[in-house]
Formats: C-alpha cells, sequence, structure tokens
C-alpha cells in the first residue's frame, strides 16, 4: 500500500501466518523487536526502518492499528509539504 507514492505497507498475501512490513522508527522498531518475537527485521527491507510483523494472534488488534498508522504517519511526514497537503482530510 502506498500514500503519496511510496510505500508504507507490504504483505504477501500468501504467506502463512501473514506477514506485514511496516515503517518505524529506527528507536521503536528495536524495542518492539525485543519485547516481542513476532516483530522482526524487515524481510527484503532496510532492517533499520522496516519491521516484519508476523501475524500470529500474538499481538492485540490495537497494537497492530499502531503500528499500521505509525508508519503512514512517518511515510507522510517525508513527502513534500505540497503533497502532504493535498492529503489532509482524505481518509479521516
Amino acid at each position: 500500500m502506498k500514500v503519496g507514492g511510496r510505500m508504507f505497507f507490504l504483505t504477501d498475501i500468501n504467506s502463512d501466518p501473514p506477514r506485514i512490513n511496516l515503517k518505524c522508527d529506527p528507536a521503536l522498531a528495536e524495542e518492539l523487536r525485543k519485547e516481542y518475537t513476532c516483530i522482526v527485521p524487515g524481510y527484503h527491507m532496510n532492517k533499520v526502518h522496516w519491521n516484519t510483523v508476523i501475524l500470529d494472534g500474538t499481538l492485540s488488534s490495537d497494537t497492530i492499528v499502531f503500528l499500521i498508522d505509525h508508519s503512514y504517519d512517518l511515510v507522510v511526514k517525508g513527502l513534500p509539504r505540497s503533497i502532504r497537503e493535498g492529503l489532509e482530510g482524505e481518509g479521516s
């Protein structure tokens, strides 16, 4: 999935259990990897900025939604201002 032409969410719909790759602040990424065995460095991604989240039932849906929102917000933050302004109000 993309926002402003940049990826914030990737998945392989055929993986079992399902897995998603999400962008993450590097410090938070390290904390999450230490706390949860189902969060690992991003598969085929820059492992400093991306996590792979294995959806094996150990994370709450609230945590998963937080991680997706965090990824989206990081990518939007890095977009040029003109694109960010064009996104205001979308999805709200």
